[in-house]
């Protein structure tokens, strides 16, 4: 690893790191802040899903701004963006203004994470993506390995203020290494889509409400059939433009490369299955095992410490075997763990009777998350990276809003908060679904294509006669 590598993947892990770490410590600090705040449970709900709201929408659109108008230049402008919302947070005087702050928040991350993985794979030839996503998942793993823990520290020990305080040197900091340690680059195209982005946002959008607001306004009522069309309505309009478009934000091409078109969906079921299970286990063990916020962020850590330990390993091995064999497999530990969890967790089941499944499955998704996104990035053209980027991001976040609401849907269909054996049976219910979602992501993941040898080790000859993106159809 070069010089200038190492800064670029140091800098943008721990953008990464920033932002991911934020994301977790709110989930166990909401108790504090619906005191202090005077908080509704409706408001508390907000608190996580304006941020994942305004991050899932503009995903492809930060993207698309980096390769027009130069990634570092926007990738630092995300920077800005997330630690002024995050200074924003900190002094809220009401739950209003914080709502606002964190949408802000989720702004500045869609422009910061697509770039994040578009650098990276963009300074790394094919060879050693692999290894560089999975150190730069690794480090993400530490926040999610630390944050729920530093979210009941905080919450119990300062203010809830503080986590958002501390976003402020970290930003500053990042600003000014990625000025001075990181040329700027674009994309291929050199007009802006601006007909696409509108398009793409507002269906999006429309899409992102419908999924947050279906469990709350009911899924037949007028507000969310009318989001849910609208928003169909212009994905589709999104979709039939790009294929006209001059200078489109997304080819539709893209999905005619099996790696692109199989890596995608398979990594939205890796997330769907993460955050509907980090949703209620942190729940389940506060719940039914009594545990407080700092307890529960304990037992989570040995099955989140596993991206930390896994990712870098799977990253470096996927370059050498496949991705194929990454996802799968890790898919499938996936649906063993949480199988297990589905058939033996009950209001009397012990932390240790759980221990096992919580590796196995953190385990299994945190090698097939490397391995996902190298095989995206890997099916097109290097110029071709943040668009593809992009579209990654965008569907992997689909995926984790997507996996919330049906998990929650199906425990709001078997249990209730009512007791906690109503609470053991919706999370178990909660927990098959998380199974399913996991075992179908699979079935998708099976038509990766398998091992490909580099370009670069080819003939000359050979590796000119055959484009990166062909290549991987």
């Amino acid at each position: 690893m070069t010089s200038k590598q190492a800064w670029v993947l140091g800098l943008a892990s721990l953008a990464s790191f920033m932002m991911a770490l934020d994301s977790l410590v709110v989930t166990t600090t909401l108790n504090s802040i619906r005191q202090d705040l005077t908080a509704s449970i409706d408001s508390l709900e907000w608190i996580v899903n304006a941020y994942s709201l305004t991050f899932a929408v503009l995903l492809l659109t930060g993207a698309a701004l980096g390769d027009r108008f130069g990634r570092r230049r926007i990738f630092i402008a995300g920077l800005a963006v997330f630690t002024i919302a995050s200074i924003a947070c900190a002094l809220s005087p009401d739950i209003g203004t914080l709502i606002a702050a964190r949408a802000l928040q989720g702004l500045g991350a869609s422009m910061v994470l697509p770039l994040s993985l578009t650098l990276i794979s963009a300074i790394f030839p094919p060879q050693q993506r692999g290894k560089a996503m999975g150190l730069y998942l690794g480090f993400t793993g530490l926040a999610t390995f630390s944050g729920p823990f530093i979210g009941g520290v905080i919450a119990e020990g300062l203010s809830w203020q503080w986590i958002f305080w501390l976003n402020l040197p970290v930003g500053l900091i990042a600003i000014l290494l990625t000025a001075r340690r990181v040329d700027e680059s674009v994309g291929p195209n050199n007009r802006f889509d601006v007909a696409g982005v509108v398009l793409v946002t507002l269906g999006a959008f429309g899409i992102v409400w419908a999924l947050v607001r279906g469990n709350v306004a009911g899924w037949g009522s007028p507000e969310v059939l009318a989001a849910l069309v609208l928003g169909v309505a212009l994905v589709i309009a999104f979709v039939l433009w790009e294929r006209r478009a001059t200078a489109p934000m997304l080819p539709m091409r893209f999905f005619r490369l099996r790696a692109f078109a199989t890596a995608n969906p398979a990594n939205a079921a890796v997330f769907a299955s993460l955050y509907g299970t980090l949703f209620f286990l942190a729940q389940y063990f506060q719940t039914v095992h009594g545990e407080g916020p700092l307890g529960a962020g304990l037992r989570l850590m040995p099955w989140t410490a596993t991206l930390m330990v896994c990712a870098p390993i799977a990253g470096r091995l996927a370059d050498k075997v496949g991705e194929r064999n990454f996802v799968v497999g890790g898919l499938l530990l996936q649906t063993i763990g949480m199988g297990w969890i589905t058939l033996v967790a009950d209001t009397d089941t012990g932390y240790l009777e759980l221990l096992p499944a919580l590796i196995v499955g953190g385990a299994g998704l945190t090698m097939a998350m490397p391995a996902a996104q190298k095989a995206v990035v890997g099916a097109v053209q290097p110029q071709q990276i943040g668009q593809a980027s992009g579209a990654f991001m965008t569907i992997r976040m689909f995926g984790g809003v997507f996996g919330t609401t049906i998990t929650v849907a199906v425990f709001a269909s078997a249990g209730s908060y009512a007791s906690i054996e109503q609470f053991g049976q919706g999370f178990t219910a909660a927990m098959g679904a998380v199974t399913a979602i996991a075992f179908v992501g699979m079935l998708i993941a099976l038509g990766i294509p398998g091992r490909r040898p580099h370009a670069v080790a080819a003939p000359p000859q050979a590796a000119s006669a055959v484009p990166q993106g062909e290549g991987a159809a």
